[in-house]
Parts: C-alpha cells; sequence; structure tokens
C-alpha cells in the first residue's frame, strides 16, 4: 500500500457523506478515491472540492476503481450483502456501517463467506466501542471492582423518526446498537427477548409503535433493558447505567454548554447521532485505516454482526407476538474464537 490508504465509500447519504469528510479532513493515512452512489448528483456534491475521486453509480465499478484498497460500506442496510461479498471476492478490508445485513440468513451468509476466506476482512460499525464514555464503562466492568454486573439499564432517544420508520425498525435498526453494547460490555450474549408496548405516543406517526420497552436476557443470567422513543421531539439521547453486585456506573448524562440568560437556564441537547457520537466516529474509522495500513482487522467482527441481527430478528418477533422469544444462532465459525469481540 502507498503512504494513503485509498478507499471507495459506497454511499454518499447522510451517514456516507460524513465519512467522505472525515477521511478526507480528520482522519490521517487514508483518501477517498472512489464513491458509488445511486444518485450522482448526490455523490458529486459529496466529493465537491477532492480531486482525483473517482464517481460511480455501480459499487462494483467503484470497487474496481483505480488505487482502491480498502471499501467503506455506508450504503443502505439491504445493499450491504452484495457489498460485502464483493469486497471479500477483492479480498479488500472492509468497514460496513449497521447493520452489517439486515436479515440473519444474509448476514450468515457473509459471515460464513469470510470464514472461507481463513480470515478476517470485515469490521461492522458499532461505534459505540469507540465513545469514550462506553470504553471507561468497558474497563470497569472488566476490572471487576464493581463485582458482578446484575443490569443495564439503557435509553435510546431521538428527535424524529424519519419517513418509512416502521415498529419493527425501532428494534432492528435503532436497537441494534444497545444489543452490540450490552453484548461487547458485559461479555456476555443475549439469549432471550421481550417487547413491551404502552400506548404510543401522540407525537409517533400513525401506525408507529412508539415508544418500546425492550428487555433482554443473558447467558449469564444478566438482564440488559432498553427504553427506545424515536420521537421524542426534544433531542438525541442515549443513556447507559450498569448495576452490579457493589455499584453502579451511568454514562451518557450531557456535559454540554449551559446558558443562563433571562432569569433561567437552558442546556444545549445533541439533535443527533452523528453529534453526540462524532468523536467515536473518528476514533473508529481512524482504527479501521490504521489497522487497514497494517494488513489487519480488528474491531467488531462479522460474527457480532450476525449476533445483532440474530438477536434483533428475534426481538421483532417479540414485538409481533407480544412474548417471549429465544435467541438460536448457528455455530460460531473458528475463526472468530470465542466470546464477544473485543
Amino acid at each position: 500500500m502507498g503512504d494513503l490508504l485509498g478507499v471507495a465509500v459506497l454511499g454518499a447519504g447522510h451517514m456516507g457523506a460524513d465519512h467522505i469528510r472525515r477521511l478526507e479532513q480528520v482522519v490521517s493515512g487514508a483518501r477517498v478515491v472512489a464513491v458509488a452512489d445511486p444518485d450522482v448528483e448526490r455523490a458529486k456534491d459529496a466529493v465537491a472540492g477532492l480531486t482525483g475521486v473517482a464517481v460511480h453509480t455501480d459499487p462494483e465499478a467503484a470497487l474496481g476503481a483505480p488505487g482502491v484498497e480498502a471499501v467503506l460500506i455506508a450504503s443502505p442496510g439491504p445493499a450491504h450483502e452484495e457489498a460485502l461479498l464483493a469486497a471479500f471476492a477483492r479480498h479488500l478490508p472492509v468497514l460496513c456501517e449497521k447493520p452489517m445485513v439486515p436479515d440473519s440468513t444474509g448476514a450468515l451468509r457473509v459471515m460464513e463467506a469470510e470464514a472461507r476466506l481463513g480470515r478476517r476482512l470485515a469490521q461492522i460499525g458499532f461505534m459505540r466501542r469507540y465513545d469514550a464514555e462506553y470504553q471507561r464503562l468497558k474497563i470497569l466492568l472488566d476490572g471487576g471492582g464493581l463485582g458482578r454486573p446484575l443490569m443495564l439499564h439503557c435509553t435510546h432517544r431521538n428527535v424524529s423518526s424519519p419517513p418509512g420508520f416502521t415498529s419493527a425498525m425501532l428494534v432492528n435498526s435503532s436497537v441494534s446498537h444497545e444489543i452490540d453494547a450490552a453484548r461487547w460490555l458485559l461479555g456476555q450474549e443475549l439469549t432471550a427477548v421481550t417487547v413491551l408496548r404502552p400506548t404510543p405516543s401522540s407525537g409517533a406517526p400513525a401506525g408507529l409503535l412508539d415508544p418500546q420497552f425492550v428487555l433482554f436476557e443473558t447467558d449469564r443470567g444478566a438482564l440488559v433493558d432498553v427504553e427506545v422513543f424515536v420521537n421524542c421531539g426534544f433531542g438525541y439521547q442515549v443513556r447507559c447505567e450498569a448495576v452490579c453486585e457493589k455499584g453502579s456506573a451511568r454514562i451518557g448524562d450531557e456535559h454540554t454548554m449551559v446558558v443562563t440568560a433571562g432569569g433561567g437556564a437552558r442546556e444545549e441537547v445533541a439533535q443527533d447521532y452523528l453529534v453526540r457520537f462524532a468523536a467515536a466516529y473518528d476514533r473508529e474509522v481512524q482504527s479501521w485505516v490504521d489497522a487497514a495500513r497494517r494488513g489487519e482487522v480488528g474491531g467488531p467482527s462479522a460474527w457480532d454482526g450476525y449476533a445483532a441481527s440474530v438477536v434483533a430478528e428475534a426481538g421483532v418477533r417479540a414485538l409481533e407476538t407480544g412474548g417471549r422469544t429465544t435467541v438460536e444462532p448457528a455455530p460460531r465459525p473458528d475463526l472468530y474464537g470465542a466470546g464477544v469481540s473485543r
């Protein structure tokens, strides 16, 4: 590889455009050499001002562009499987935004394809593992000073849901981050899911079951609950509290600017994930670039991506049936070792 890692970015929407900016302005050791998006004008806008970037509508064409040494997938979830398999065929390291693949059958195909290669190529974009607060909580829990974790209480709130957002997507899109974070923080697999549905908020679009209360059980007897509320109206909030045998620890309390004026005080609240987790995304992509330049792949694995899809599907079944649903994953390939990827 040359001095700068040549990256093809697939998808130039909200997430993809932000990653293009990040690769060019924040991360060291990489440059964008190709972009693919079905909307060619959107792709051109995302790379405006950059030189030497090939713009395509076809992801395969972008992967084959001169200078491509790695791939960042930020396209919609249903397009991920084909893109991942194409990258594997070219033996290119990949950073794939979550979900790795929305359905567990497709995620299993991706995992098995990588396992047949005999080496890891994919890192899955569960960026909370790179957030400073989550990392501090992980270190604290691993240290054992608070004793065995008993429960995780999680909150996931968005200002509003995008058009077309469904009740199932609260679980398989929004809560997928909590699924991975819980597995990683606890070092435990999630084995069963129950979803409770309060009366929907008046701020939710017609027919959307929002908010929801999702309860996970783990293979070592811990409980994880998630309040997911994607039309709260006031801000983007992600919080997590670990309750252990000897104490508790909470992250996600806003430490932002407080404005005092006119006899009152107002605290700023982040309005979306790209603001709240900006530093985490920076660290995630920098870590991926550094590893790729060394010929390595780290971070959340294809097994983690598959596990999240399996748990999310069980959650959607629990939502639809109103009952407790068990999680039944396929056997883990030897490539991914034992336990949750660190």
